[in-house]
């Protein structure tokens, strides 16, 4: 057996290596082959962790939440396992494993920090059984893989019985991740805002929690952050959110983000008001293991979001700032983020429609684009495979836009006739070859 992990674990890292230099990511296909080679490598390595495994499941904020919690445990002075990449199936979570082991097959670690995507924990808890589970949220996402919002919410709780001493850490203002938790046997804590921050409650927004789970009966929303997230409680059977462990007070927004926790000052230098959940998902975690946290201001400080998660580039002159919308709720944060910015600005947005998108993307139409309305807006491109349908969409909403199906040409274009201030807006299977993109342009 040490023979067939050795070979799983040298192919690995060479099929990495080889995949790097010609310019794709890889990783997924270095977990496939390590897992073909050696059926139970997941399972001998991660019994390798010498103390605790987290993983972070929900459909938004998965990347970021992950490799924040995981600098957050870096910085205790712990050595970490992390997919930092985003690559969330058994793959990927194989592939996290097997290219942090040295070349005798061992590995030397006392955390592991593991994205995992929502349909793939039936799959992957076979193989370990983390001592924590961070659930961000839960939105409707691929309809034509995940099916409604109830499949992922099933997949869930049958993964949260397959490990009953997995404690779980989660967003209380999301009725739908509150009810998991209760009905699960699991111990729970919970993060989240006590504090109304928006006053308009008019938004379009689909909310897909708007009933109660327990009785079916409408929630009642004394306010809402964005999307069903918010202050609820079910007046038919008296399910509510849940008291709040971590929860964030004196929240602004007029530089980055400033918030207090447990009586601590934080501040990070992003835009998005999601982020807040972001950060406060990775600092309850931490804390639950034990951990003082008394770097976490630094931590916060030097975090660069990677991955195309409010990454930033500069080149020629033109700032450009790379994030990933994949779904309603998603995108409609995006837009909030981009509009926190007052100055000139100039949008691409590239929507694909391969298998790892979901190729039904009628969401498109439940996105408040209306908001792309003004007058510091200077300019829209839409990319990629069904730039067609976005045209159409910003038609409906009477938005002129530029169709430019090359993503690199519409990126050129807009650094050269631009306004100096660019956002591209990309969902899952545009992401890698987008970042290429500009992180080429960027060292050239």
């Amino acid at each position: 057996m040490k023979v067939r992990r050795l070979m799983a674990v040298w192919t690995a890292k060479i099929i990495s290596a080889a995949c790097r230099l010609s310019g794709r990511q890889g990783v997924t296909l270095a977990g496939k082959i390590a897992l073909k080679i050696d059926p139970g490598i997941l399972r001998d390595l991660s019994s390798q962790v010498r103390e605790k495994i987290f993983v972070v499941c929900g459909t938004n904020g998965k990347t970021t939440t992950n490799n924040l919690l995981c600098s957050a445990v870096e910085s205790e002075g712990k050595k970490v396992i992390c997919n930092h990449t985003g690559s969330n199936m058994l793959s990927g979570v194989a592939a996290a494993f097997v290219l942090s082991a040295g070349i005798s097959g061992r590995l030397d670690a006392d955390y592991a920090c593991i994205e995992i995507d929502e349909a793939s924990t039936l799959r992957i808890f076979p193989h370990f059984k983390p001592d924590y589970m961070i659930l961000t949220n839960l939105f409707r996402d691929q309809l034509d893989r995940y099916g409604e919002i109830d499949l992922t919410m099933k997949i869930l709780s049958q993964a949260m019985a397959m490990a009953p001493e997995m404690k779980l850490i989660l967003n209380g203002d999301d009725a739908l991740s509150a009810y998991l938790a209760m009905e699960s046997k699991n111990d729970f804590v919970t993060y989240g805002i006590t504090e109304q921050v928006f006053h308009d409650q008019d938004s379009r927004e689909i909310r897909e929690g708007r009933f109660c789970k327990k009785c079916g009966a409408k929630l009642e929303y004394e306010f809402y952050h964005y999307s069903q997230l918010g202050r609820y409680r079910c007046p038919s059977c008296g399910f509510e959110r849940p008291p709040i462990e971590y929860d964030a007070k004196n929240i602004s927004m007029e530089h980055g983000l400033s918030f207090e926790v447990e009586g601590r000052s934080f501040h990070a230098d992003y835009r998005g008001f999601y982020n807040i959940y972001n950060i406060l998902a990775a600092y309850a975690g931490a804390r639950e293991a034990g951990f003082a946290l008394s770097r976490f201001s630094q931590v916060l400080e030097s975090f660069n979001p990677q991955n195309g998660r409010m990454e930033q580039f500069s080149i020629d002159g033109t700032k450009i700032i790379l994030n990933l919308a994949k779904n309603p709720a998603g995108f409609n944060q995006n837009i909030s983020a981009v509009m926190e910015d007052p100055s000139e600005k100039d949008l691409i947005i590239v929507i694909n429609d391969n298998a790892q998108d979901g190729t039904d993307i009628s969401w498109l139409w439940d996105v408040d684009f209306e908001r792309f309305l003004d007058p510091s807006v200077k300019s829209v491109t839409v990319s990629g495979i069904r730039c067609q349908d976005m045209r159409l969409r910003m038609k409906y909403v009477d938005i002129p836009s530029t169709l430019v199906e090359d993503v690199e040409k519409a990126i050129k274009d807009r650094i050269q006739h631009g306004c100096g201030n660019l956002y591209v807006l990309v969902n899952y299977t545009a992401l890698y070859s987008t970042r290429n993109i500009l992180a080429g342009m960027q060292e050239r």
